[in-house]
């Protein structure tokens, strides 16, 4: 039995068929790499798409932080949705947008605040 601090059990690889695996790991390889170099790139990176108030916040509060970030749009609303879900298979969150932090998927704006005001975000950055 799994309790609230639990992750959440993911489906293992063997518990796929082939053709599973093989489909999920074509599903939008070009999305997923150009995502992955930019979280191995650069030191902070938000990935996002447009229309997203959530998005919007997140960028702002960097930007008056005065912290540098990598941003990377796939879409809208009603645009681009396959390319975002890929990204979300690969990176296991479920929204937008997505912050990397020296590698490291920290969640999402909320999750962002709350590293900006008790510090760790400047802390995992410096690290």
């Amino acid at each position: 039995m799994t309790g609230p601090s639990d992750p959440r059990p993911l489906l293992s690889d063997a518990d796929k068929t082939e053709h599973v695996r093989a489909t999920m790991a074509g599903f939008h390889p070009d999305v997923v790499a150009e995502v992955r170099a930019a979280v191995e790139g650069s030191a902070l990176v938000v990935v996002g798409m447009a229309r997203n108030p959530f998005v919007k916040k997140t960028r702002k509060a960097l930007a008056a932080a005065g912290l540098e970030f990598t941003y990377l749009e796939y879409g809208s609303y009603t645009k681009q949705w396959k390319r975002r879900l890929a990204i979300k298979m690969w990176s296991g969150w479920p929204t937008f947008p997505q912050v990397f932090v020296r590698g490291t998927l920290i969640g999402g704006n909320q999750e962002l605040q709350e590293a900006l005001a008790d510090g760790s975000l400047r802390e995992r950055l410096a690290g």
